[in-house]
């Protein structure tokens, strides 16, 4: 059974995103106030970030998917540019 991270990091991949970070930490709080920390037998508490460098259709097409799941994820959305330098593919 996947988590919610690695479920959104799935379906991600499945609309055609070309990339994303999975970041976990050590410990964290959520909007609850409850402290979250990752345990040596149970990660399932583990504060987790997905960062990712998304067009606005991308993203969504990403959040519907997530509605349409009934998930209840905390997100922070903010306009950026992306690119690659050096003559490489496009973005």
């Amino acid at each position: 059974m996947l988590g919610v991270a690695e479920w959104i990091m799935k379906a991600a991949k499945e609309l055609g995103i070309k990339g994303g970070t999975l970041s976990n930490a050590e410990t964290g709080f959520g909007r609850d106030g409850k402290y979250y920390s990752a345990h040596f037998f149970e990660l399932a508490e583990q504060p987790t970030e997905i960062t990712m460098a998304v067009t606005s259709d991308e993203a969504d097409a990403l959040f519907a998917k997530i509605e349409e799941s009934s998930l209840q994820v905390f997100f922070v959305k903010v306009p950026v540019e992306f690119g690659i330098t050096g003559g490489g593919t496009e973005a």
